[in-house]
């Protein structure tokens, strides 16, 4: 298992629009994220930072990822969800949500 975190910000004047999609988000995007591999799934909020944090079980982060984003349902998704976030300054130059490095972990 590996255990991926990134982060985003949330723009001010969506955030009950991002909330609203969050407590009610379409099966077929969870489903799309489970074939993906993807577990333990979570997106917490403080001070206008999305901050997610994912555990992945497959062989191939990559192909998983790309498997999701040309999901037409996600990408669906995605026309509702993007509108509402903006990069981090530190992002690279056509990233969304930026990784972060782990640098502590307990079990």
């Amino acid at each position: 298992m590996q255990r991926f975190a990134s982060v985003i910000r949330l723009r001010p004047e969506h955030e009950a629009e991002y909330r609203a999609l969050h407590a009610a988000v379409w099966p077929t995007v969870l489903a799309a994220l489970a074939k993906a591999n993807v577990r333990n799934y979570s997106i917490f909020l403080r001070d206008g930072l999305l901050f997610s944090y994912l555990e992945y079980v497959g062989e191939d982060y990559a192909a998983d990822m790309a498997q999701v984003a040309a999901d037409p349902e996600t990408q669906r998704w995605w026309t509702f969800t993007d509108p509402c976030q903006q990069p981090v300054d530190s992002a690279a130059q056509g990233e969304w949500w930026a990784p972060l490095e782990e640098v502590f972990h307990l079990d």
